[in-house]
């Protein structure tokens, strides 16, 4: 195996690891003696459930998540200096994609060390695959902001976007205010404003569907509070195409 940074991704929620999760990216946990991780003991339940004989009191784990010191960090990374490979380990999904992962990784490529990330599930691509939206053209936000008068500004904002550059704009929540964001949503974007809910992405409870404002608003609303959440808007400007597609990635 290549002496390396490997970025491993995890299942969404309770997931069966081999459903998401190549095969591949078994071989390279199996070699690896030391991971930064978001959290640790998310990351040891998640190591065991890829191979149960794997040893975890062998492992050494490297915190990188809200409480740990980011000045550390590149402390952290001196086994793979010294020639040993490591692996950073998310909450859930992909690492460096809306996480700390990303400042490890920027410390790493600035050393000029080897980061290899590794193919698994990321609910934003996820979402964005299902919603019928323009994949071509697209922005993450991550957290709206929580101020009521802030966080509506900030959706007509990304609202007016859509149109603007024809363009996809995604963000999140965490759950229990997951409900709030889908009701300022419904309440504040235009009637035909294409809005996506992805929920539970890959889980048994997964709910995706997209309708427009208006739409929403003759359903009944799924109930979002206790469940990870993508939410996606579009509107393209009237009387245009959206993009063909031609061009894949």
């Amino acid at each position: 195996m290549e002496t390396a940074l490997y970025l491993i991704p995890v299942t969404l929620g309770a997931t069966p690891f081999h459903q998401v999760i190549p095969a591949y990216n078994l071989d390279v946990i199996r070699q690896i003696r030391h991971f930064i991780v978001e959290e640790e003991r998310t990351a040891r339940r998640f190591l065991k459930m890829a191979d149960k004989s794997i040893d975890i009191d062998q492992l050494t784990f490297y915190p990188m998540g809200k409480h740990a010191d980011p000045k550390q960090f590149r402390d952290y990374l001196r086994p793979l200096c010294n020639g040993e490979a490591m692996g950073i380990i998310s909450e859930a999904g992909c690492p460096a994609i809306a996480d700390p992962g990303a400042d490890v990784v920027a410390i790493a490529q600035s050393l000029n060390l080897r980061v290899i990330p590794l193919v698994g599930p990321s609910s934003i691509l996820l979402g964005l695959m299902a919603s019928g939206f323009n994949g071509q053209s697209f922005a993450f936000h991550g957290y709206l902001p929580i101020n009521d008068g802030q966080r509506s500004a900030m959706l007509k904002k990304l609202e007016a976007r859509c149109s603007a550059e024809d363009q996809t704009q995604i963000f999140i929540e965490t759950p229990f205010r997951n409900q709030q964001l889908f009701e300022d949503l419904l309440r504040i974007c235009h009637p035909q404003t294409r809005l996506c809910v992805a929920a539970g992405i890959t889980c048994e409870d997964e709910f995706i569907h997209t309708h427009t404002i208006q739409e929403w608003k003759k359903t009944t609303l799924p109930d979002l509070r206790k469940t990870p959440t993508i939410f996606l808007i579009y509107r393209p400007a009237a009387g245009e195409q959206r993009p063909s597609g031609r061009h894949r990635r």
